[in-house]
Formats: structure tokens, sequence, C-alpha cells
């Protein structure tokens, strides 16, 4: 068993996920994307799926990409 890094449950289920060489122990996904899911810049939702990148910055989409002043990038369409 192990105790969940966010909720603190202690779950038979738990799950370990090592991400830049560091351990984390969840009961869920949900709780392992609230920990580790990075923000977008602009409309701040955990970013769950591939996103958008640009120096460092993390966008949901290219649209709130756009918002910030990164015209480069596009959603597929």
């Amino acid at each position: 068993m192990g105790i969940c890094k966010v909720c603190h449950n202690n779950y038979d289920k738990s799950f370990d996920i090592i991400m830049e060489g560091k351990r984390y122990t969840f009961d869920c996904f949900e709780c392992a994307i609230q920990a580790l899911a990075p923000t977008c810049l602009h409309c701040g939702c955990r970013i769950i799926g591939h996103g958008v990148e640009d120096d460092g910055k993390f966008f949901c989409c290219a649209h709130c990409a756009h918002f910030e002043g990164v015209n480069e990038v596009r959603d597929r369409v």
C-alpha cells in the first residue's frame, strides 16, 4: 500500500510515477495530474494532452498561445 502524495489516501492499488528522477505515489490519475501536469500559461488549465510549448512556456492549445503572443504555432485542423 502507498500513501498518495496529493490526498494522502492510503490505498492498496496505489501506483508510482518517476518523473525527472523523482518518485511520486498516487492513488488515482486525478491526483497524478494535479501534482505533475503543467498548467497553461494563458487559461490555467492542466495540460493532459500534447499541448504547445514555446521557449519553456506551456499552453493547452495554439489558441491560448496566440493570446500570449506566440504566433508560430497552430492546432491541427
